[in-house]
């Protein structure tokens, strides 16, 4: 008879996504995620069976409460153009310390090779997802004439979701948030009809 499990899966993910945003996945060690779990490697292996299993959980559950707050700020009853602008606030890193970590999505992108086909399948599950979001706000606001139709609703969602992924970029390298933020409302102002 196997020993039940003597913690809480969810929380030890939790904590092993925050480990490997901060450090990234090839500079984490075992000992970091037990460490920081307090769960035994046996243990913590004994149910996500690898670091990398731990990684590609960690990477679903990020996109999971990414894709959360997004929807979010697509909901409710303001313009589609400010749910847009609520959208690229959200997108924007709440303080110091997340400008640092930057976005794990994008970290693991540039940390992994192209060809590594679950990190790619992970990376375009979000961007596809966060497409989508923009592609339904994007489509209301044409069809109320708040957005500009001279481009079709997917170009525009596409260029809005390259624009904010580009400003994680440039909020991690550096630039300052107030400069971020106007490139995005630039972007959005530029979509207006």
């Amino acid at each position: 008879m196997s020993r039940p499990r003597e913690f809480d899966a969810d929380h030890a993910l939790h904590q092993c996504m925050e480990v490997f945003w901060t450090k990234g996945y090839h500079a984490t060690s075992y000992e970091d995620l037990t460490r920081t779990t307090q769960v035994k490697k046996q243990s913590l292996y004994g149910v996500f069976k690898s670091k990398r299993e731990l990684f590609l959980k960690s990477l679903a559950l990020y996109r999971e409460q990414s894709i959360e707050l997004l929807e979010e700020r697509a909901a409710g009853k303001k313009s589609p153009v400010e749910k847009l602008q609520a959208i690229c606030e959200a997108a924007l890193f709440p303080d110091e310390a997340a400008v640092k970590r930057g976005c794990l999505m994008i970290n693991a992108s540039l940390e992994f090779d192209s060809g590594d086909e679950e990190i790619n399948r992970e990376v375009m599950l979000m961007t596809g997802t966060v497409e989508k979001i923009l592609l339904r706000v994007i489509r209301s606001g044409q069809e109320q004439g708040e957005i500009t139709t001279r481009m079709t609703d997917r170009e525009l969602a596409a260029h809005l979701n390259n624009a904010i992924g580009g400003a994680k970029v440039l909020e991690k390298s550096g630039t300052p948030r107030e400069q971020v933020s106007h490139i995005l409302h630039t972007t959005i102002a530029l979509m207006q009809a």
